[in-house]
């Protein structure tokens, strides 16, 4: 089996573009007379790939007494692996140290989180605040884990690739911070952090990130410490001023370095081992993917960073089927798997649940796949493809872990299994698909520390609009509209200059009182080299450190913009009508030469203008900011962006319908999404060159992607 490889792009197989089609397939759980049967049927719906966690707590049930092999199969990880290569499947090997997977202390062996208590992670208060919480960097849980990789990493070595085996993955733990964010806190366990150390970890990040400068750390944080040992992390939540926020920005940023360190030392002992296939790791869900920016810095180009895109694993969770607002964050989660680097991967697609209600239904499934690979999916992995019974002892919930998986644990054949059969059918059909981009009118930025913000800057305090209301007003407002309007948004890092080089399609940047002088640099040289901005709902004056900073706004002839303490909102924006549902923000200095686009009608005061620059750039300032909920917020928007030379790549009658359109050389496909629970018609018109093609009509059932060659 050859190597697989990877790009923004696509994955490769040699030279040839493959979709990666993956299942995860538990040999721990599935009776071994059983693992051919299920595998062949897995490769006639189209699969290529199997995943499987390799549990620690399954091979080392007593410290110090490890456990593989065995007819049973429950064990036999070497007898998987062998039996996966011979039916011609990829594999990928998850081995931990967590797994989750509903399995007793999220896959860690018992003893370990019931006999060393000293190793679970601490809230800001110091206290433990789980038992299978543990501190990534503690030296006696690596020293533990340390003991599991030097048994299970050779198994893996010998079973890769280069030696003649299924191996193409190796998995970094799993769900890397969940563990602690979603149970308790970020860690602030005082040992593996270093509190008060001078050569604590903490001490030294603190150290590094002021250069040395106890002063400036002092200034920053309001404080007058005499040492850099002295400084501590702040307790979360809490007031919003410049120190607070900037306390707890560099502890978030810190704990993200924590969590690098703690996958680049995974990373090297399977590296020791002789495991050299490319490392995955899986963000838990889009909002998390932001978080992992540090991860892939430490780990490119061997790291391979996907997501996980749930719609129903309970009835707590916020979406019961795959939405509109499913899709938004699908979708954004997707381009910022693609700007970090990655062919974009979902490396936990539904596929059944842990719970039994609310059920993942087959139709509902099939519109979730294909609205995926519309927004770019370019690889996946069912989660989970089969299930059976938990070994005695060691599942959190029914002794059956069935999920409600295409193949059942009896090795009944379910509605879901010819769904993705037919989703299989249909990527093998049109291999082209592996290439395609989407073919887009606009672009958007999209800030990751504003998609991270919300964990050190809740509330807005004294600053205009807070990081983490733009990262809200992007989804729900600039996203949410474009989709309703029928225009094609694709993603465009601010920290890099790669967008700079597209002049002709108009950028919309999100920003709040806080943006890097690099950001604001490159924007200005956009604007420079005749690049066409509509910036909104704040100009920036700080920033990522809460600093002065006023390059762009020195540019721009030195702009202000401030909540507008109105009332009622009551607008008129280029001959839009805005009478609800805003947030405005408005102009105190307009720029010398600007037009005047519009204005609160009852103040009189400027909400919007647009502005020449030198360089023949464009720029619309709009102060408002919005939740999608008005067909006027549609209208807005394509009005603003045609004045800045936008050229829809479709239209489409009804806003409940979304459109994608994607291209590879000569061939092109339209996605046309329902996802509502009611039957939509809409008019789609595809531009061909100049002029919008000819407009074809859908009827379209409920929670239905219908595509189309055009």
């Amino acid at each position: 089996m050859q190597p697989i490889r990877f790009d923004p792009t696509c994955y490769r197989i040699g030279k040839r573009p493959v979709y990666l089609n993956s299942g995860e397939f538990h040999y721990f759980r599935v009776p071994k007379k059983d693992w051919r049967r299920r595998m062949k049927l897995f490769r006639q719906a189209g699969g290529n790939c199997l995943a499987t966690y390799i549990p620690w707590l399954i091979h080392e049930p007593e410290e110090g007494c490890f456990v593989f092999g065995g007819e049973d199969g429950v064990r036999d990880l070497d007898g998987f692996l062998r039996t996966a290569c011979e039916e011609g499947l990829y594999v990928l090997a998850r081995p931990g140290p967590y797994q989750y997977s509903e399995l007793a202390y999220d896959g860690l062996p018992g003893w370990l989180c019931r006999n060393y208590p000293e190793l679970r992670a601490r809230n800001w208060e110091g206290k433990p605040f789980r038992t299978s919480s543990i501190s990534y960097l503690h030296p006696l849980f690596l020293e533990k884990a340390r003991a599991w990789f030097r048994r299970v990493a050779p198994r893996i070595a010998r079973r890769t690739l280069s030696r003649g085996g299924p191996v193409a993955f190796a998995q970094l733990d799993n769900e890397m911070a969940g563990i602690h964010e979603w149970f308790g806190s970020l860690d602030y366990h005082p040992e593996t952090m270093g509190f008060g150390r001078p050569e604590g970890r903490y001490t030294c990040f603190l150290r590094e990130r002021y250069r040395g400068d106890l002063d400036a750390l002092n200034r920053a944080y309001g404080t007058r410490w005499t040492a850099f040992e002295e400084a501590g992390p702040l307790k979360p939540g809490g007031e919003a001023t410049p120190e607070a926020i900037r306390r707890r920005k560099d502890y978030l940023d810190f704990y993200l370095g924590t969590i690098a360190e703690y996958a680049r030392t995974l990373a090297e002992w399977l590296r020791e081992a002789g495991v050299d296939v490319p490392f995955v790791h899986n963000s838990a869900n889009p909002n998390m993917n932001a978080l992992f920016v540090e991860t892939c810095a430490a780990l490119k180009p061997d790291l391979l960073l996907g997501s996980d895109h749930y719609y129903s694993l309970g009835q707590d969770w916020p979406q019961m089927n795959p939405t509109p607002k499913y899709a938004i964050q699908a979708f954004s989660s997707l381009e910022m798997l693609r700007l970090l680097g990655f062919p974009p991967t979902v490396h936990e697609m539904p596929s059944g649940s842990a719970s039994d209600w609310p059920p993942i239904l087959p139709g509902d499934a099939r519109a979730c796949y294909w609205l995926n690979l519309a927004y770019g999916m370019k690889g996946h992995n069912y989660y989970i493809y089969t299930g059976g019974p938990n070994v005695p002892g060691t599942g959190m919930g029914d002794e059956i872990y069935d999920y409600g998986a295409p193949v059942g644990a009896n090795n009944e054949v379910r509605p879901l299994y010819h769904v993705q059969k037919e989703f299989g059918r249909f990527l093998a059909a049109r291999p082209w698909l592996a290439l395609s981009t989407r073919e887009h009118d606009f672009r958007f930025a999209l800030d990751f520390e504003y998609a991270r913000a919300g964990r050190y800057w809740s509330g807005r305090g004294e600053f205009t609009f807070s990081s983490a209301e733009a990262h809200d007003f992007l989804q729900k407002g600039i996203l949410t509209t474009a989709h309703c309007a029928g225009l094609s948004p694709a993603a465009c890092d601010p920290g890099s200059d790669e967008f700079l080089a597209d002049r002709a399609t108009p950028l919309v940047v999100v920003s709040s009182a806080s943006m890097s002088q690099a950001r604001q640099e490159r924007l200005v040289r956009f604007l420079q080299r005749g690049g066409k901005l509509l910036l909104a709902p704040v100009i920036p004056e700080l920033d990522e450190q809460l600093q002065p900073c006023t390059v762009l706004a020195e540019f721009l002839g030195r702009p202000t913009a401030r909540p507008a303490r109105l009332d009622y909102l009551r607008a008129l924006v280029d001959g839009v009508q805005l009478n609800a549902n805003g947030d405005p923000f408005a102009c105190t200095r307009v720029p010398e030469g600007a037009e005047v686009l519009g204005r609160d009608e009852v103040t009189g005061k400027t909400l919007a203008w647009r502005l020449r620059t030198a360089g023949g750039g464009q720029v619309i300032f709009l102060g408002l900011r919005w939740t999608h909920g008005k067909r006027v917020h549609s209208e807005l928007l394509t009005r603003l962006l045609t004045r800045l030379g936008l050229k829809q790549k479709l239209t489409c009658s009804n806003p409940n319908v979304w459109t994608v359109l994607r291209a590879a050389g000569k061939k092109r496909m339209l996605f046309v999404l329902n996802l509502h629970s009611s039957p939509q018609e809409a008019t789609v018109a595809v531009r061909a060159g100049a002029r919008m093609g000819r407009a074809r009509k859908f009827r379209l059932p409920p929670m239905t992607v219908r595509c189309v060659e055009v």
